[in-house]
């Protein structure tokens, strides 16, 4: 879970990645855990097919704690029904639990496997697996004896690993190995290329895509984004659950399109932007991950604040975008993005770090003021936890990803202005100071809704 010395090979697109909302760890995460199961059902012997009866998902740690509020159960289930991430245009199918039956789990000779609310488990909280966010999938005969067993871990941001799997992507090795922020410093000295360029460079070896293909799905990614502040920005209502909150995108867009003071309009306006998408996400709507569907809001704020308010161009975003994922990788790799394992400094704080190094890096700052506001952003997060009340992604998670726009802006404004070789706080310490901060804290702050606002705000 935490530090690796071994160089960073996660590719850009899987950093960031569409899907539904609510959460990449409880959402998207057990979604293509059992899409994966489905593929080893198919796999299996025409003898065990046969006597196969039904089929189970037991849900733990965290996933269990919160999994009701997230929508994992529905997630479990489109993912055995086939369905991935990418195939939900418009979020998790509708009606999911009463399905025809041609649309349930086929096997050859028998009427299929009917799946349900029964389908899905809801376990332990604590346990013996090495992540919180962890998934049992089971395949039972009728006497109720085991045909196969696997286990999931759903580690944050969408990412799985399978029990006793090793991680094969069959990708060359990165262009410019580095795993840290000291080593990408480096790599960028030795080579005279900027941090957009060595983490292009990388993607295309890891790869092996071209230049143009990257940059088109570069694009892709930063349009779904736009869609998903403009359709947010556009809507209103209540959200899901029973916790009454009310979309307050459009409304604050509206106030802040009338004021008169200038600095008031721009805040506004950022805060509009992070409300859209994270009120999009909680509506269980397609989003990108970034680096979580928790934190989505974050960078898309930032995005649409470069294009919309300064007019920076195509080049610019991509660039900014692709020196976010820098961010992102280093995180994920020496600490953790899933608020089940380190709290909200792995979401939003780290989303906040990863839109302050997009701004820097657009407005054409150097590497070490790039770090640096990083670096400032994620400092500032420290110790966040993760407490959603009800279980929704809702309160407080849809003002904290405005909180953190506004403090990516301002944690680049302070590296911009400071003398870069005079700054004492790198961002590899900030990351290793979430990693401790993370392994300290109490499970009851890591995403299980029983510690901090999920237990002082009353759930209507």
């Amino acid at each position: 879970m935490f530090s690796s010395p071994s160089p960073i090979t996660t590719s850009i697109f899987e950093l960031f990645k569409p899907g539904p909302g609510p959460s990449s760890s409880h959402t998207i995460g057990p979604m293509l855990a059992c899409l994966d199961f489905r593929s080893l059902l198919e796999a299996l012997p025409e003898r065990d097919k046969s006597g196969a009866a039904r089929l189970r998902v037991r849900l733990l740690g965290s996933l269990s704690a919160t999994g009701k509020g997230h929508g994992t159960d529905k997630a479990v289930v489109a993912g055995l029904l086939g369905h991935s991430p990418s195939s939900c245009p418009d979020g998790l199918p509708a009606g999911i639990f009463s399905l025809p039956p041609q649309e349930r789990i086929m096997f050859p000779g028998r009427n299929g496997l009917e799946l349900g609310p029964d389908t899905v488990l809801f376990g332990e909280t604590e346990h013996a697996h090495p992540f919180s966010n962890t998934l049992v999938c089971t395949l039972l005969d009728a006497a109720g004896g085991t045909i196969l067993e696997q286990t999931y871990y759903s580690v944050g941001g969408g990412f799985i690993q399978r029990e006793g799997a090793p991680e094969k992507k069959g990708w060359s090795a990165p262009a410019y190995p580095f795993n840290s922020a000291e080593s990408l410093r480096a790599r960028a000295e030795e080579s005279g290329l900027s941090i957009p360029q060595i983490i292009l460079a990388n993607e295309m070896s890891l790869t092996g895509r071209s230049r143009a293909e990257i940059q088109t799905s570069l694009d892709t990614l930063l349009e779904l984004m736009r869609r998903s502040v403009e359709r947010g920005i556009r809507s209103e209502g209540t959200l899901p659950g029973n916790l009454g909150v009310h979309r307050k995108a459009a409304r604050l867009a509206r106030r802040a399109d009338c004021m008169d003071d200038p600095l008031n309009r721009f805040l506004g306006l950022l805060n509009a932007y992070a409300f859209a998408v994270a009120e999009e996400n909680a509506a269980g709507n397609i989003i990108v991950t970034a680096p979580t569907c928790g934190s989505a809001g974050v960078v898309p704020a930032m995005l649409t604040l470069l294009e919309g308010y300064f007019g920076f161009g195509p080049d610019g975003v991509r660039e900014g975008l692709l020196a976010a994922a820098a961010v992102g990788f280093l995180a994920k790799h020496n600490a953790g993005i899933a608020g089940a394992e380190v709290g909200c400094q792995g979401e939003v704080g780290v989303a906040s770090a990863m839109a302050a190094a997009m701004l820097a890096q657009v407005r054409g700052y150097p590497a070490q003021i790039v770090e640096n506001a990083a670096e400032i952003a994620l400092e500032h997060h420290l110790g966040l936890t993760c407490d959603p009340v009800g279980g929704y992604v809702q309160i407080p998670c849809i003002e904290r990803n405005a909180m953190g726009a506004l403090k990516a802006y301002n944690a680049c404004l302070v590296a911009a202005a400071e003398d870069a070789s005079l700054h004492r706080v790198s961002l590899d310490m900030a990351i290793r100071a979430m990693g401790s901060t993370g392994r300290d804290m109490d499970s009851k702050y890591k995403e299980t809704a029983r510690g901090g606002l999920a237990v002082s705000v009353a759930e209507c």
